[in-house]
């Protein structure tokens, strides 16, 4: 396997599995907010913050924790076959499989730079064109002017009211990861099917 691709590998399964590691920890965040809930239900006068902080919570964990499932292998599979199969059995149908995942991916990664452009007060139908602006207009005239960029920014409909382009941020992010993870793991079975699995795995 070419040396660029085995360094891709290892840099995309280093950097995911930190960032999987750090979202384990987010179930802990998670409890916290819940308790205090609790508490504050029970107690006190119940806080508006603490459902969608804890909605937001568990989107980071499931979303910046995905990449690190797919590199452990520990997804859901149907395993009425699969367990049974050679380890080249495996990586031709999950070499092939996957790029329906990457597919569903790139359309996903899509919706949710688009939900984030929106959440930033973009109504247009250039998502892209519009964070390439922002990132120019940043550079070059710093926080005032790519504030001046941003449009009427959206906000949950709730009582406590936050504004939603963080969570939708993390969203593009943990989506991306999971791309590059996915097309690592395709190389890996390339790897395999070629009988190359001791450099790849």
């Amino acid at each position: 396997m070419p040396k660029p691709i085995l360094a891709y590998i290892r840099a995309i399964d280093a950097m995911n599995y930190f960032i999987g590691r750090f979202a384990m920890y987010l179930i802990f965040a998670l409890i916290g907010v819940l308790l205090w809930s609790s508490f504050s239900k029970a107690f006190f006068t119940p806080s508006h913050w603490t459902l969608e902080t804890a909605q937001f919570v568990m989107v980071a964990y499931y979303v910046l924790g995905g990449p690190y499932s797919i590199q452990l292998g520990s997804n859901v599979r149907m395993d009425l076959f699969y367990g049974g199969w050679s380890v080249r059995q495996r990586a031709w149908f999950d070499a092939f499989t996957v790029l329906f995942l990457l597919f569903y991916l790139g359309i996903l990664l899509y919706g949710a730079i688009s939900s984030t452009a929106y959440s930033l007060g973009y109504f247009g139908t250039e998502p892209f064109a519009f964070f390439w602006d922002l990132f120019v207009t940043f550079v070059t005239q710093g926080t005032s002017g790519a504030t001046e960029k941003i449009g009427f920014m959206e906000r949950s409909p709730t009582a406590w009211r936050p504004y939603l382009w963080p969570v939708k941020t993390i969203l593009c992010i943990g989506v991306f990861l999971m791309l590059l993870q996915s097309l690592a793991e395709f190389f890996r079975d390339i790897g395999r099917i070629r009988e190359e699995a001791s450099d790849v795995v």
